[in-house]
């Protein structure tokens, strides 16, 4: 495996090498779509690669998009409104508190502590922000009060579904990040800052509930066409409804720190396993794409 860096010299690169696969982890560079860069550059060349195409990757970095998708699957999502200006009316059917995100950025990217708003003059102070900051449609939807969780799902022949995760904030809340923020995510373990959630796997969740969101992850990947894996992150509400907040196609895959292994190796899968999994996903679509062709 030769590691490359999906930068501006990558046409180049693909055009000089022989290359049988790519396993595609690559963030691509900075744009509305940057997810689907690497995908588009391949699939045009004919390389073989693993994980989502590009459309399924630019979509499910939009954030609004995804959730119209799921909506028209009936898939529960928390009710959302776009705001392009910040000076949009504020729909009557959203209830606070609600939570401010930018459009289109993973990794909890503009999420802070202030992000949870529970009146409008907040509301509208976070907007603006975030639309200064990142300058990108802001996303506001109804903050769902509960249990976070994600669930996995890995291969396509058929596709598996991994255990659910949960991640507990209870100790967390001298820090006041009790959701999934940025600083969560990217000092997450640190005693110093109160970043110490608790990770139980699989979730503590009655069978029945376990199922449920299984199926909905599976929904989810099928409905914004992902293939190889995928994880979907959910807010379980106190009164038992799971709703889905975001699809990733593109999850990341540290062994030591990212969600998806610690899923698969509470499901029974190895680290390797998993891996060769997410290449035979790559390689079968490739061929039946040769096929239809």
């Amino acid at each position: 495996m030769i590691p490359v860096e999906a930068d501006h010299g990558l046409l180049k690169w693909l055009l000089a090498h022989p290359v049988d696969l790519v396993f595609n982890i690559a963030e691509g560079l900075p744009s509305a779509n940057r997810e689907s860069h690497v995908p588009a550059l391949l699939t045009a060349l004919q390389i073989p690669y693993t994980g989502s195409n590009s459309f399924t990757l630019a979509l499910a970095l939009d954030k609004a998009k995804t959730k119209s998708v799921l909506l028209s699957e009936s898939i529960p999502t928390p009710r959302f409104q776009l705001f392009r200006t910040g000076r949009e009316l504020l729909r009557e059917e959203l209830r606070f508190p609600l939570i401010v995100k930018p459009n289109r950025e993973g990794s909890a990217k503009g999420i802070t502590r202030d992000s949870v708003v529970h009146n409008e003059p907040a509301l509208r102070r976070q907007v603006q922000q975030v639309l200064v900051q990142y300058r990108q449609e802001v996303l506001v939807e109804e903050f769902i009060e509960g249990t976070e969780l994600t669930a996995g799902v890995l291969g396509d022949t058929p596709p598996q579904m991994l255990a659910v995760l949960e991640i507990d904030f209870a100790n967390c809340r001298a820090s006041g990040e009790h959701f999934y923020s940025w600083r969560m995510k990217e000092f997450q373990g640190d005693v110093t800052q109160g970043l110490v959630p608790a990770f139980h796997c699989p979730a503590r969740l009655a069978d029945d509930q376990a199922r449920l969101i299984q199926q909905l992850a599976l929904r989810a990947h099928q409905a914004l066409g992902c293939v190889g894996f995928s994880r979907t992150d959910f807010r379980l509400s106190r009164d038992g409804i799971p709703y889905v907040l975001e699809v990733n196609p593109l999850p990341g895959l540290d062994p030591l720190e990212s969600s998806f292994p610690k899923m698969a190796q509470a499901t029974g899968w190895s680290y390797a396993a998993t891996l060769e999994q997410i290449v035979t996903s790559g390689v079968e679509l490739h061929r039946l794409a040769l096929m239809v062709g």
